[in-house]
This record gives C-alpha cells, sequence and structure tokens, in this order.
C-alpha cells in the first residue's frame, strides 16, 4: 500500500509518506495548532500538510490507498470532528480515518497490540484498547492545558516557571536556576504573563520551556529534576487508569516529553511498577507518526469503526 499519514500537535504538525514497496517513510513538518475565539486551526493545518504532500510527492497522492490523521484537541476543541474527514476527502482521493492523537500514539507505541499507552507531547493523553481482539477505547486526561494535561510539555513548562516565579517573589530559592532559563527564554518575570496569556499558541510556548526544565534536571538541579519526576509519575498514574484490570498487561510512554528520559521515564517506570507490579513496560516501537501510518493501513483496509471522541471515517 501506498499510504500517508498525519501527526497534528501543539508544537508542531509532520505528515510522512510510505510507498508501497515498504522503503523508510518520507516526511515533511508544518505547523502547530493554535487555539483561539475562533476555535481550533486544525483543519487549516491539516489542509496546508496534505497540500505540501500533493506538491512534494504528485504521483504517490495522486494513487494513494489510504489517509490516516492524528491530531490534538479533536475530542474536547473541536466541535464536529467528522469534517476533518471531509476536508481531508477534498485534498485527496483515498479513504481516510481520523483520530485523536492518543490513538496514533498507541497503534505506534504498541505496533497494534492491546494494553495502554500514555502520550506526552505538548499536551498529554492516556489511552487503552484490546488491539487485535477489538473493543472500545477508552481515555484518560486529554483536558487541556488549563484543566490537566498531566505530565504534559505544557504541564512541565508550566511547574518551572511556577517555581522560578517562587523565587522571584522570594518564597523560597529552589527554582534560581529555572528562574535565570526563564529570563533568558523569556526576558524578565514582569514580562511572562504578558506574553503567555493572550497567545493562541500559549501551550506549546509553555511546553518549549520544558526543554529548559530537561536541561537542568539533566545538569543536576533539584527542583527542575523534581518537576520531571513528578510529571513521570502523573504519567504512570494516567496510563494505569486508561489500562484498568480488562487490559492486556501492557503499557508504554511515547510523544516528546518521553524523549526527555532521565527523572521522567524513571518515575514513570518506577510508578508502575509500585502500583500494578503485574504490568509490563516497554520501550514504544514507534512514535505516532508510525501509528499514523498504520491508522492509514487500516482505513485502506476498511476495517476502522468509527467510534466517537476517538476516531472518525
Amino acid at each position: 500500500m501506498t499510504v500517508l499519514g498525519l501527526d497534528v500537535g501543539g508544537s508542531g504538525s509532520r505528515v510522512a509518506l510510505r510507498r508501497s514497496d515498504g522503503a523508510a517513510r518520507d516526511e515533511l513538518t508544518g505547523g502547530p495548532v493554535e487555539i483561539g475565539v475562533q476555535g481550533s486551526s486544525v483543519t487549516r493545518v491539516v489542509r496546508g500538510l496534505l497540500r505540501e504532500a500533493a506538491e512534494r510527492w504528485p504521483q504517490e497522492t495522486a494513487a494513494l490507498d489510504g489517509v490516516g490523521v492524528g491530531a490534538t484537541g479533536l475530542a474536547s476543541l473541536v466541535e464536529h470532528p467528522e469534517d476533518l474527514v471531509a476536508a481531508v476527502a477534498q485534498e485527496v482521493s483515498a479513504p481516510a480515518a481520523v483520530a485523536v492523537d492518543a490513538v496514533t500514539a498507541h497503534l505506534g507505541a504498541l505496533g497494534g497490540a492491546g494494553g495502554a499507552v500514555v502520550a506526552l507531547g505538548t499536551g498529554a493523553i492516556a489511552v487503552g484498547h484490546g488491539g487485535p481482539d477489538g473493543g472500545t477505547w477508552r481515555r484518560v486526561d486529554g483536558w487541556g492545558h488549563l484543566l490537566g494535561d498531566r505530565g504534559s510539555g505544557a504541564w512541565v513548562g508550566r511547574q518551572g516557571l511556577e517555581a522560578a516565579l517562587r523565587t522571584a517573589d522570594g518564597i523560597d530559592t529552589a527554582g534560581a536556576a529555572l528562574l535565570e532559563a526563564g529570563r533568558r527564554r523569556f526576558g524578565e518575570p514582569s514580562t511572562w504573563p504578558g506574553q503567555l496569556y493572550p497567545r493562541p499558541d500559549r501551550a506549546g510556548v509553555l511546553a518549549a520551556f520544558a526543554a529548559d526544565v530537561a536541561g537542568l534536571a539533566a545538569a543536576g538541579d533539584a527542583t527542575a529534576h523534581a518537576v520531571l519526576a513528578a510529571a513521570g509519575d502523573a504519567a504512570a498514574v494516567s496510563v494505569l487508569a486508561a489500562l484498568g484490570d480488562d487490559l492486556p498487561p501492557l503499557v508504554a510512554l511515547t510523544g516528546g516529553m518521553a524523549q526527555a528520559g532521565g527523572a521522567l521515564t524513571a518515575a514513570f517506570a518506577d510508578g508502575v511498577a509500585a502500583r500494578r507490579p503485574d504490568v509490563e513496560v516497554r520501550a514504544a516501537q514507534g512514535d505516532p507518526l508510525d501509528g499514523a501510518l498504520r491508522l492509514a493501513r487500516l482505513a485502506a483496509q476498511g476495517t476502522v469503526v468509527t467510534q466517537e471522541d476517538f476516531v472518525w471515517t
């Protein structure tokens, strides 16, 4: 099969082509989804990626077997996710499936097997599914950076900035290194609210600071280390809630924040083991873009079933 997969998030987006010969995927990158007074920009981002793909790979995109899209915020920030399927159909002539990004993260990380996956990117969401045995998708978190997304890049960035501001306020000195990192990235603390609150890409800006937190943690800063450890433990709680007692005892951590390693991944594994010693923590087999390509193959085979709040065809 020749398939196209899209991974659309709050910090950026990607589209990949996998040809029928099974060669390594080719990729293009695009901008992030923004949330403003008009709602989510996900449809605009997806259309843009599909048009770029058609320009880069005209012969292949004219003969696609399937398209799979994993996108942030579909279940909570997009009023009619099914309209995104229609938008894809206007751009390409191929069976298409659209899913929340956690579904494609699951398909990529576990390769279609049953279990639960927590995806930590700009946001955070955990999903569980029975895999080849079927069943329904189960979701935990994914409430956005103001109400949830525990352990996500935006969550880590916000926690880091809060610690920095406690030091700026003279409450304690624990966030001194984070305060200096915040100044390097954003300038003086008095300007931070004005830089963050009005922005439609606020979650992505917060997530960018997570890289500073991770760097300080790796350098030995105790407060940054504690923030990452708390993120990993929060991810463990979410993934076990998504797993429940009825799914295969297998979990994985995926997404951009998983690359932080160190304190975050260790706390995730420890958190799972402490609460459910029977559960295997497996390294992610692939990334969410691999999952989007897998979803595209399922769409081409006609085996994707719409499940409201998770998958639409």
